[in-house]
């Protein structure tokens, strides 16, 4: 997409004035409480952005309003508007003249940006979002899914049926998000005496790839179910430059696990519903060796830095599938419950932790 700034070399950048509200700025409860209760304005402000581009649009130097709408596509005072409600948020912030420039945040809204959130904040604002969300009543009361009764069949059934765009935003984010934190997975594992490795569910296998680049003497497996590894990295396919030392294995977890490895990986796929987590763990420990390695990595409710996200994330599930997020002690019960010895656990990044553990 063109912007409609110069490069950084020709312009001043100005010094922005509207900013996120500082801790003195804080607004007393009852405000709060009604910024709360219309936090649906702010989710949709950034589903606008997200859809317009504007983070695209807005290059190095400050643009008016005016500028941003030649290029976006848009009307100059609803677009200001909508600019307005961002920066409240930190999202893009207003200069002294009255033109905006891009925050940290607003950045994370770029196509292009190597820790881009275009696609999961998309994901979180779909138009099946906003019809359960008000039925979150319905799904407390019940501790079921709301999404068979509102839409007349399961959420994934729903998503490759009837929602083909909503489907295709679904893939993207879920490929930024395992593209984002298969390196820190990488980074943070130690594979001292291992030989072969494997992701099950791995989804396109991101963060297999990562491990075997950064170990050139191990071999991975990545299993998961046979639409989803059809589209895996580029890296582990036919041709691919870490081919000959991977196998593709169509399958489902839940099911059967047909192979030994000396460690398995399981990451952010033990939230859909008690039954599929057990039989999964189940599935592991009866196709392992004893003494092999498990490792889970998974969002935690009770990870103090990222709980605002992880509880927003634990309702969602609860909604359209019935599923939920882990603490570390339901986590660890539920893995002690399928047979494996839990042992340390470890920060990945801000959101993730991993879960060492054994089979015995």
């Amino acid at each position: 997409m063109t912007t409609v700034s110069p490069t950084p070399d020709t312009t001043p950048v100005a010094t922005p004035v509207t900013t996120q509200i500082s801790a003195a700025q804080a607004p007393p409860p009852s405000m709060r409480l009604r910024e709360l209760a219309f936090g649906a304005a702010c989710a949709a402000a950034v589903r606008a952005a997200a859809r317009l581009g504007i983070a695209d649009a807005l290059g190095q130097a400050p643009a008016s309003a005016d500028e941003l709408a030649l290029v976006v596509d848009a009307e100059p005072v609803p677009l200001r508007r909508l600019l307005r409600a961002l920066c409240c948020y930190g999202i893009f912030s207003e200069t002294a003249d009255g033109k905006f420039v891009h925050t940290e945040m607003s950045r994370l809204l770029r196509e292009d940006d190597p820790n881009s959130l275009k696609y999961i904040s998309l994901w979180c604002t779909e138009p099946w979002t906003w019809e359960v969300w008000p039925r979150l009543d319905d799904a407390v009361r019940s501790g079921a899914s709301v999404f068979p009764e509102t839409f007349g069949k399961g959420f994934f059934e729903y998503l490759h049926e009837d929602a083909g765009e909503s489907a295709q935003v679904f893939n993207r984010a879920m490929t930024t998000s395992s593209t984002q934190s298969a390196q820190d997975v990488a980074d943070l594992l130690d594979l001292t005496g291992v030989s072969s490795v494997a992701d099950i569910g791995g989804g396109q296998g991101h963060v297999l790839a990562s491990l075997l680049e950064k170990h050139p003497t191990v071999r991975g497996t990545l299993l998961d179910l046979p639409g989803v590894v059809a589209r895996a990295d580029a890296r582990l396919r036919d041709g691919g430059r870490l081919a000959d030392r991977v196998r593709i294995v169509p399958g489902d977890c839940r099911e059967d696990i047909p192979f030994e490895v000396d460690l398995y990986i399981i990451k952010n796929i033990l939230e859909w519903d008690d039954e599929s987590t057990r039989r999964t763990l189940r599935n592991v420990v009866a196709a392992a060796r004893p003494g092999a390695r498990v490792v889970i990595i998974e969002n935690l409710v009770d990870d103090t830095p990222s709980m605002r996200f992880t509880t927003a994330m634990d309702l969602l599930l609860l909604l359209n599938v019935g599923g939920a997020k882990h603490t570390r002690e339901s986590l660890v019960g539920r893995m002690s419950d399928a047979g494996l010895q839990v042992g340390e656990i470890h920060p990945v990044n801000a959101y993730l932790h991993a879960f060492e553990c054994v089979v015995p």
